[in-house]
């Protein structure tokens, strides 16, 4: 029999009869969560914290409730070269104004994408990952490599954080269905050529009035300067254009000068990936990636920083992070002692079945 008889259900009810042990969990259970419960007592002392090498840093930004930290990380790579050259201790780039292109940028990439595809069908898997996935706030350092050096930089007091920028959820979920809805009329539309790009064009003026009602009328020009402790300006404010500021404060060549490392068992190492569509802009740069030995990326990280340049990184965070101590490690918690079973998969494992993957975006700044 392949389904689950009375037989098999009396089995299993015979085998699992709760100790007292399994009682207590079962009621600690029911009014708190496994993750406070299997917290290791063990590992609860004093942190370690002495680092021999660090880049400064000049306090942390913010991304509220929104997927956006690979782009506050991003900024927050190029924010500390400035400031440990320039010493501009306030300086904090915009992260609401590249966000804006970011979003209008994806909205192009899957309107185009489904004028790409539009000859398969529905079912098509290509397809079918595009309108399950039509936007999202999440992205890559590639992301921001191809937004900064399409349309600058600038200031965040030029253009701060607004509300729906720190709360990305809701608003983006009406963007989507308004997204779909397009794709599936490009999809049906018998118009081709120019006058196929010409409905998406006016599909992506509707969406950028969306975007301008949520985040705001993108900044083209302004008059900055960087005030010190006090807020007495360091020199006589200037003009600047988003690109002029970009150049004049950072001037790296982002597409070229910075490369992406990936640790993926499940893929053989030394090699190159690519993923097809998962790029920010549509004429830009897929995810690419050099798949490497661990060892290899920590000898990487480490040269970065002691080359005084903070490391974008991300990670598989939310399974092992003490975020009341501010912690990431894998002893942190016993989930195996609670819940009376074990976890045995390795990396190559958790990511072939799906179980783990890069969730979270930070900057690694000491060794």
């Amino acid at each position: 029999a392949q389904g689950i008889t009375s037989q098999l259900l009396e089995r299993m009810q015979a085998d699992n009869r709760l100790s007292a042990s399994d009682r207590a969990v079962r009621n600690a259970l029911s009014v708190t969560d496994v993750k406070s419960l299997a917290l290791s007592q063990d590992h609860q002392g004093e942190m370690d914290t002495y680092f021999s090498h660090s880049v400064p840093s000049h306090g942390i930004t913010d991304q509220k409730s929104s997927g956006r930290c690979w782009l506050f990380t991003g900024l927050n790579v190029l924010r500390s070269k400035v400031i440990n050259r320039d010493r501009l201790q306030g300086l904090e780039f915009s992260q609401v104004y590249l966000f804006f292109y970011d979003q209008l940028e994806k909205s192009n990439l899957f309107l185009q994408a489904v004028i790409d595809t539009r000859q398969r069908p529905m079912s098509d898997k290509t397809v079918e990952w595009l309108f399950q996935h039509p936007l999202s706030d999440g992205g890559t350092f590639t992301g921001v490599a191809d937004l900064v050096t399409k349309y600058g930089l600038v200031p965040s007091g030029v253009m701060p954080e607004n509300f729906t920028a720190n709360n990305t959820s809701k608003f983006t979920s009406f963007v989507k269905r308004k997204l779909r809805e397009d794709g599936l009329r490009l999809r049906e539309s018998p118009l081709k050529g120019i006058a196929l790009q010409g409905m998406k064009e006016q599909m992506l003026s509707e969406i950028y009035h969306l975007l301008v009602l949520g985040y705001g009328h993108p900044v083209s020009e302004f008059t900055w300067a960087p005030k010190d402790a006090q807020g007495r300006y360091l020199y006589t404010p200037r003009h600047y254009t988003p690109q002029s500021f970009y150049q004049e404060l950072v001037g790296e060549d982002l597409q070229g000068d910075y490369v992406m490392l990936m640790n993926d068992p499940t893929r053989d190492y030394w090699k190159t990936y690519e993923i097809e569509y998962d790029r920010h802009v549509y004429d830009g740069h897929n995810w690419l990636y050099l798949n490497l030995p661990m060892d290899e990326i920590r000898q990487a990280a480490i040269a970065s920083i002691k080359d005084s340049t903070m490391m974008y990184f991300s990670c598989d965070v939310s399974k092992e992070l003490d975020s009341r101590r501010g912690l990431l490690d894998m002893s942190n918690y016993d989930y195996e002692a609670i819940l009376g079973t074990q976890f045995g998969m390795n990396k190559r494992e958790r990511i072939m079945s799906f179980d783990s993957g890069s969730t979270h975006a930070m900057t690694l700044m000491a060794v």
